[in-house]
């Protein structure tokens, strides 16, 4: 197991273009870090800066000891887990997880103990003798995994390993990798795209965006304490509503004043974010994650409320989303732009991938699947107005986080 570090990396392609910017991140010994972000962030090139398969442009990286910037993939004793599984069809799954080890020249009987236990472990023992082409995605995944168990190496490299499976067996196999990190303890740095991924299966998680790192915390810390409006956005599902408001004082705490709703601010609120009293009197982002709404008759605790009409209900067995506008106009920061860009697919300007209707915002609150909202219904939610974010307009920072203050 090692540590791995990197320092100031860049990854600068032809004609100028950074893919990573000056990253600098410290995974521990043993622990299982996970790089997220939208499509072109700069994970992969990062984890492939860090297996040697890339170049690095400028900047130090460390595996262990030793800067292994000019190393070969070869020898920086590290394994690689990618999407497409990169199994050897004529092969057999024992043929294929010994491979590796016969072009090190390890001993016969040291391969055909690796192999055993790492069938074991992954449940591929009925499977030696069979081809790839006679398993299914998670069989085969499963042995890519395993011929990287085998290596026994420092570090291991994921490259988005499950996006080709099935949400179901996604499910298996993240439990399936949670199960295996506990058992090995090797360092491991996993790309993805997907969040749930990101927050089951990271001690830690690094959101990227355009080649920088954002922010890196625990997957509870990312959710309930964003380090500005692009992290807060991106992490949680359904993801958090932003709305332009208003906050001024009132007796010895606030009220914050968007579209045809006002919400007071209590004076814990306000003292438990250092800087917002800072911002009385001026126009801020706020934001609203979907799990501090709840339908008011149900459940709510004596939350200040809102009534709005339900647009649209998903209803998903344990919870139902209500989906509602507000009238106030999507808020016009360049972060929520990359989001709601990131968010439809789109490749074209931000404005593109705003929600439709220019004066009006798409919120979405979570209520219990006990409600009784339907389409056109009229709900009353109570807001938890204690796990309410604010962001500042102009830099998209978080208002009152230890990084911003």
């Amino acid at each position: 197991m090692a540590e791995i570090v990197l320092e100031g990396v860049d990854k600068i392609y032809g004609g100028g273009v950074k893919a990573v910017d000056d990253l600098n991140l410290r995974i521990e010994d043993g622990e299982f870090m996970v790089l997220v972000g939208p499509s072109g962030c700069g994970k992969s090139t990062a984890l492939r800066m860090i297996a040697g398969l890339e170049e690095i442009s400028a900047g130090t990286l460390v595996i262990g000891d030793e800067i292994v910037n000019d190393r070969p993939p070869k020898d920086r004793d590290i394994a690689m887990v990618f999407q497409n599984y990169a199994l050897y069809p004529h092969m057999t799954v024992e043929q294929n997880l010994a491979f590796g080890l016969k072009l090190r020249k390890v001993p016969k009987p040291e391969i055909a103990r690796r192999v055993q236990e790492a069938a074991e472990m992954l449940g591929l023992e009925p499977y030696l003798k069979r081809k790839p082409g006679a398993l299914s995605g998670g069989q085969r995944q499963r042995v890519a995994m395993g011929r990287a168990i085998v290596r026994e190496p420092q570090a291991f490299l994921m490259d988005e390993p499950l996006s080709n499976l099935d949400a179901k067996l996604r499910v298996q196999m993240r439990a399936s990798l949670n199960q295996l990190h506990e058992r090995l303890g090797v360092t491991t740095v996993y790309v993805t795209h997907d969040q749930i991924e990101a927050m089951t299966l990271g001690d830690r998680v690094a959101v990227l965006r355009d080649g920088r790192l954002q922010q890196v915390d625990t997957p509870k810390r990312l959710f309930d304490a964003p380090v500005n409006l692009f992290v807060a956005g991106f992490i949680g599902s359904p993801a958090m509503n932003f709305v332009d408001a208003s906050l001024t004082s009132e007796g010895g705490g606030a009220v914050l004043k968007f579209a045809e709703h006002t919400l007071p601010v209590p004076a814990s609120v306000l003292d438990s974010r250092p800087n917002l009293r800072e911002y009385l009197g001026r126009d801020i982002i706020l934001g609203i994650r979907p799990s501090d709404f709840s339908d008011a008759e149900l459940d709510g605790n004596g939350d200040p409320r809102i009534q709005v009409t339900a647009d649209v209900t998903e209803e998903l067995g344990t919870e139902i989303n209500v989906i509602f506008t507000v009238d106030a106009p999507p808020v016009r920061h360049e972060d929520a732009a990359a989001l709601a860009k990131d968010a439809a697919g789109d490749d074209g300007d931000g404005d593109a991938a705003l929600p439709l209707g220019a004066n009006r915002s798409f919120f979405t609150a979570r209520v219990s699947p006990r409600s009784q909202v339907r389409p056109g219904s009229t709900i009353t939610l109570a807001v938890d107005v204690s796990q309410l974010h604010f962001f500042d307009q102009e830099t998209g920072l978080a208002i009152g986080h230890p990084d911003n203050v």
